[in-house]
């Protein structure tokens, strides 16, 4: 555990989060231009829809089949969970509960990249269809956590009568089919689910003359995401003071549990060590990017401070730094490795 703990420390990816964060904490002026962060975005999920097609397009209906199930699966529990855990343990408002589940509902598509980039490092290449699940992760998990907050806040404020009639029409100009459609025609969204169409219609034979821009580059565009990343982290640490011990010891606690139910799941489903360690990467990271808009578009009512905070500044870090190892050791005892 120490040495796969180290190993993540002295990762390019760790060091330039790392970076970053210290380089914001110094009030440096250093920033990366808007345009090149959407650029890298762009590009690194693009990439990853696209090498994820070319390898389902290996892959047998059967060896997809009970991996595709547990992680529809965990992307139903995951929301659910995490909102109970906040309402009954934490005593979160409904609206600010539905809000931080539906990103840890969902997935942070950088998170899994670390993820893939460290088991390979380590030696245990995950399945290339691995990009597939997260897809399938990401639409329920949101879904299911922003239905729960719709249906609550609106049952809580007709029993209070707190609302104004405007106020109910407005949460009825909000129907949840636009929030689905704002979801599933998201940049994240659109990005993996083509890319792993056009990879999968391609092959090997189409992908070969763009493979080197897709992956030769890859880790390079990555690390220098990372360091964005760390400056976004950093910048929003002083929040950790408004949001209390609760939110971080949530942020912290609940990854690790989800986490563990990912990788049980995966060795059950029979993933490798690297499909088992991704898998529970996946379950235990929470979305700060396809989340936030859909959250205040159906949740106007809670607060940004707790959802983004928990994400960005909370649990991202975490996972990068401690979860992703520690995730691993558990895909090794469930896999028998």
């Amino acid at each position: 555990m120490t040495d796969l703990l180290w190993t993540n420390l002295c990762s390019p990816l760790c060091l330039a989060f790392a970076l970053g964060m210290v380089a914001r904490l110094l009030k440096s002026e250093l920033s990366l231009p808007r345009d090149l962060y959407a650029s890298l975005s762009i590009y690194l999920l693009f990439a990853i829809g696209l090498k994820g097609g070319v390898e389902l397009s290996h892959t047998t209906f059967k060896e997809f089949f009970a991996p595709a199930m547990v992680t529809i699966a965990l992307g139903c529990f995951t929301p659910i969970s995490a909102y109970l855990v906040l309402r009954r343990i934490f005593r979160f408002g409904v609206a600010d509960a539905a809000g931080i589940a539906a990103h840890y509902g969902s997935v942070s598509a950088v998170t899994f990249i670390a993820s893939q980039q460290f088991v390979n490092a380590m030696g245990y290449p995950a399945e290339g269809f691995m990009p597939t699940l997260l897809t399938l992760l990401e639409i329920p998990g949101i879904q299911i956590a922003l239905t729960i907050g719709a249906i609550l806040t609106a049952r809580e404020a007709n029993a209070t009568e707190q609302l104004t009639s405007n106020d109910h029409e407005e949460s009825r100009s909000r129907p949840m089919s636009e929030v689905l459609h704002e979801v599933l025609t998201a940049r994240s969204m659109i990005l993996l689910v083509g890319g792993v169409v056009l990879g999968f219609l391609m092959k090997d034979s189409g992908y070969k003359p763009v493979k080197p821009f897709f992956e030769d580059m890859f880790k390079g565009a990555l690390t220098l995401f990372l360091l964005d990343m760390g400056l976004a982290a950093g910048s929003r640490l002083k929040d950790l003071f408004k949001a209390g011990p609760a939110l971080v010891a949530f942020g912290t606690l609940m990854p690790l549990i989800h986490g563990a139910l990912g990788a049980c799941l995966g060795a059950w489903a029979g993933l490798s060590v690297g499909g088992t360690t991704v898998l529970a990467t996946m379950a235990a990271s929470a979305s700060y990017i396809a989340a936030p808009p859909a959250v205040r578009m159906t949740l106007p009512q809670a607060n940004p401070t707790y959802y983004l905070t928990a994400a960005l500044a909370i649990t991202f870090p975490f996972n990068l730094i401690v979860g992703i190892p520690i995730y691993m050791s558990i895909a090794r005892w469930a896999c028998g490795a």
